[in-house]
């Protein structure tokens, strides 16, 4: 039976272990930070003109990477010319993704290399992607001498002008003169925002003078393994998105414990458009207690401390933005942030946080007790709130009786609940990318008498079956598990078992849909007799299946009841990803049915959508989510003075008109255990409030 081994519970878990920290700690600001100063000037006399060339060990640590992954990849597929042509497109998009660096010219030059690389990967051979670097390097430098010209004038912010941000989909220039034009747009939209935020123009030159000149010096420290690194993963992306190379520095980074002791802000980041984007909030880190940094904001500038200068990050590699806001416990970072639901020619705001630790405690399952008045009767609904698949493994091995995980710190959450007569349980893993293997099955297992909760495939085809480890059934109530898009991994274990027994009704958004399992491999294993410090590759090497058969990979798990979501899975998600492995299906396993609650569904639903035609933020939700179809559409932006202060006033007047709307409209009420009800708390969180009346209605369809 799955798991039975402890030798092999230990290796499974270790390497979900790793696979939650290399998603987790992506982006995670933690650890030690350095200061802008040092970050910008490691080398203060630095060879603009230097050409970088491949070191010894680059060929072959390329040949061994390539056959590790084409030996045990869970993918199986053939390194040939179609490969080489999306190997090449990866390696162009990391250089050069918006088109505002290279001409025409030097593409038509490079598709000599275009269905080549699948043999220099076979031999090691590096050449063109340090000459394709080599030459990005002097486009950099071209478009920095450019950048000083323009910024010698003011820009004439009468004139009937737009620009086009996103060049993704355009032509490469065909002339310096054409780029310059591009670029010309480009640095006066961003000129006219700071103008309308107050900048004056000295000001906003030298700000803009700064962002190119600090990023231009940090491509020219560059070392010849930053290069190897981008180009093996343009190798790797193309397999699939969850395998990559990381250097012997970004291994560094991954090498934090399982107890979350982490210092920094605690968010998660991507990069996206020269904008570095907050994708995930970590819970019980400071942002998250801050209440400042919401997902989606976008971070344009960073400063240390009370009094330091505010850098201007955009444009800037992921790696480097994160290097700022990097700091020991205790000290303030400042940021300069758009607003998720802003637009980019919107005002920025500017934030403080205090970097701390995330600790595991902060990451704990949580509860509370709602009332909710529902139809004329109240009801008392306990929620869980689980931010992560955890488990202290240190203690768990030390044989600590008080070992903190998920489900030893859920079935006392539950037993607690219960004591307090709820009528019902809300589970809510929103926001929770994922964690323990073992967790999600051993949680599952508090909410069912026994049988399977998922199968894994492994590379060679072989399926296992993780079983709940006991018969014991903690809570047999009325259930609901809230999940939205950036429910990942574990998360998608736990609410798809939840959904194929039917021991609860699942609501929210489709899942992000990462039904894959990664293990790291260390290539100083094979290279023994060098002593420089090796890189590692993460490796995609199983997948996760539900008790039905059917993959949450790609598809993720879809809710019995769905609520609008801004959240498009073509731009987030697995199923964003080109080269995210299939959905697929295998044999369903053998299961017993908690109980169908199908039958009930299309009656929910109707009462949902009953429901929220007449909830404030519901309608609010789905204004916004029709407003930002129409933005995504909208491909040019005004580079008119007048027309922007319009567009920012409009913009402006619709957040006050909210507010003033926004009365206190929930019914929900928060108890504490043991404390009479405070009629004057509110939630304010609408998802939480109709989930409550959701489970409110299959708690009376069932007692009817």
């Amino acid at each position: 039976m799955y798991y039975r081994n402890k030798k092999r519970i230990k290796a499974v878990e270790l390497m979900k272990k790793i696979l939650f920290l290399t998603l987790l700690i992506v982006a995670l600001i933690s650890c030690k930070g350095q200061s802008i100063d040092k970050l910008i000037a490691k080398n203060k006399e630095i060879d603009s003109a230097k050409v970088l060339l491949p070191e010894p060990e680059h060929s072959q640590n390329n040949r061994l990477i390539t056959q590790l992954i084409s030996r045990y990849h869970y993918k199986k597929f053939d390194l040939n010319d179609s490969l080489s042509s999306i190997i090449f497109d990866n390696y162009i998009k990391m250089l050069d993704n918006n088109k505002v660096y290279f001409l025409k010219s030097d593409l038509d030059e490079f598709e000599n290399y275009r269905y080549k690389f699948d043999d220099f990967l076979l031999t090691g051979t590096l050449d063109a992607g340090y000459t394709i670097f080599n030459r990005y390097k002097e486009r950099l430098a071209e478009r920095i001498e450019y950048v000083n010209h323009e910024l010698e004038e003011e820009f004439d912010y009468s004139l009937d002008e737009t620009f086009i941000p996103n060049r993704r989909e355009s032509e490469w220039a065909d002339t310096k003169e054409e780029l310059d034009e591009i670029w010309r747009k480009r640095l006066k939209n961003d000129a006219l925002n700071r103008k309308l935020d107050g900048r004056d123009w000295e000001d906003i030159a030298k700000t803009l003078r700064d962002r190119y000149h600090r990023y231009h010096r940090i491509i020219l420290q560059y070392a010849p393994e930053d290069v190897f690194q981008l180009y093996m993963n343009a190798y790797t992306d193309a397999i699939d998105p969850h395998t990559s190379y990381f250097s012997p520095i970004t291994s560094e980074n991954f090498n934090i414990d399982m107890s979350l002791s982490l210092e920094g802000i605690g968010a998660q980041l991507t990069s996206e458009d020269d904008y570095t984007k907050v994708s995930r909030i970590i819970p019980g880190g400071p942002a998250d207690k801050s209440g400042l940094l919401k997902k989606d904001d976008r971070i344009i500038a960073v400063a240390q401390g009370e009094d330091g200068e505010m850098v201007d990050v955009v444009g800037w590699r992921l790696d480097d933005v994160v290097q700022l806001i990097r700091g020991e416990k205790g000290t303030l970072v400042r940021l300069s942030v758009i607003p998720a639901e802003a637009e980019l020619n919107m005002s920025s705001k500017e934030i403080q946080i205090v970097r701390d630790k995330v600790k595991l405690e902060d990451q704990a399952a949580k509860s509370e007790i709602i009332l909710l008045n529902h139809d004329g009767i109240e009801y008392k609904i306990g929620v869980i709130d689980i931010p992560a698949f955890y488990i202290d493994f240190e203690g768990q091995r030390r044989g600590d009786p008080d070992y903190k995980s998920t489900t030893r710190d859920v079935k006392m959450l539950l037993e607690e609940l219960k004591k307090e007569n709820v009528d019902g349980v809300i589970v809510d893993l929103r926001e929770n990318g994922g964690g323990s293997l073992q967790e999600a099955i051993e949680l599952t297992g508090l909410f069912i008498e026994e049988g399977p909760v998922v199968q894994v495939r492994n590379a060679n085809g072989t399926i296992e079956i993780g079983n709940d480890p006991d018969k014991e059934i903690v809570y047999d109530g009325p259930l609901a598990v809230m999940i939205n898009r950036y429910s990942a991994s574990a998360s998608e274990i736990f609410s798809g078992a939840v959904q194929d027994y039917g021991r609860g009704v699942v609501v929210g958004e489709t899942t992000y849909g990462k039904g894959t399992v990664q293990n790291l491999i260390d290539l100083g294993m094979f290279n023994r007799n060098n002593g420089e410090k090796q890189g590692r590759v993460k490796m995609t090497v199983a997948k996760y299946y539900r008790i039905t058969g059917s993959s949450t990979q790609h598809m993720g798990v879809i809710p019995d009841i769905n609520f609008p979501s801004a959240v498009d899975a073509h731009e987030y998600g697995e199923s964003s990803k080109p080269s995210a492995l299939p959905w697929d299906q295998i044999k369903s396993t053998g299961y017993q049915k908690f109980s169908d609650l199908a039958r009930f569904l299309p009656e929910l639903r109707k009462k949902h959508e009953d429901r929220i035609k007449s909830n404030l933020e519901f309608q609010y939700k789905l204004e916004d989510i029709a407003e930002y179809n129409e933005r995504k559409e909208k491909k040019e932006f005004s580079l008119n003075e007048e027309v922007r202060k319009q567009e920012r006033e409009l913009a402006e007047a619709k957040r006050k008109k909210r507010e003033e709307e926004r009365a206190s409209n929930t019914e929900i009420t928060i108890i504490e255990k043991g404390e009479v009800s405070k009629k004057d708390l509110r939630v304010d969180d609408p998802e939480l409030e109709e989930t409550g009346h959701i489970l409110a209605d299959l708690i009376a369809m069932n007692v009817g």
